[in-house]
């Protein structure tokens, strides 16, 4: 995992802030296609027929490495595992460690190809560890905001999380 070229990670990417940051599993994002580019506009991604650039996420650190960068960690929301990348003042201290839960929101990486982890380069990580119901609650969170959201009309058109 570690070394290896990744889609978009190469050079910076301006950051549309208006685009929202989207509530998901990460196991959602292996459904996202490259959004169609239009004069001004930064290359992004498109889930639910939104286009985004940023994912949030929430789950545990299931591993942690800071022997390459400023390092990396793996976390498990509970439908597939992330590589995040994270920023030199994020891994400062190397206070992230395995067990930890944390909200995670960064820009998305696509990944080259379907055997690679689905990559975030951390914008924003907090530790949620000692929030007693965080797990069960940032499963409500996704499920309303595809239903309030991302869900298409009642046209039929979309799928399910």
């Amino acid at each position: 995992m570690e070394g290896r070229p990744r889609g978009g990670g190469g050079g910076r990417t301006a950051m549309d802030y208006s685009l929202a940051a989207l509530k998901l599993f990460a196991s959602q994002l292996a459904g996202s296609t490259t959004a169609p580019s239009s004069e001004g506009s930064s290359p992004a991604q498109m889930l639910f027929g939104i286009r985004f650039q940023r994912a949030w996420i929430q789950g545990v650190v299931v591993r942690a490495d800071y022997s390459v960068g400023d390092g990396r960690l793996f976390v498990d929301d509970g439908s597939c595992v992330t590589e995040l990348m994270l920023r030199p003042e994020d891994a400062k201290g190397q206070p992230w460690r395995p067990g930890m839960y944390v909200l995670i929101i960064g820009a998305y990486i696509a990944p080259q190809s379907t055997e690679s982890l689905p990559m975030v380069k951390v914008h924003k990580i907090v530790d949620l560890s000692a929030q007693p119901d965080r797990e069960a609650m940032w499963y409500m969170e996704v499920a309303e905001a595809y239903n309030f959201f991302y869900k298409a009309d009642a046209s039929g058109v979309g799928s399910p999380p």
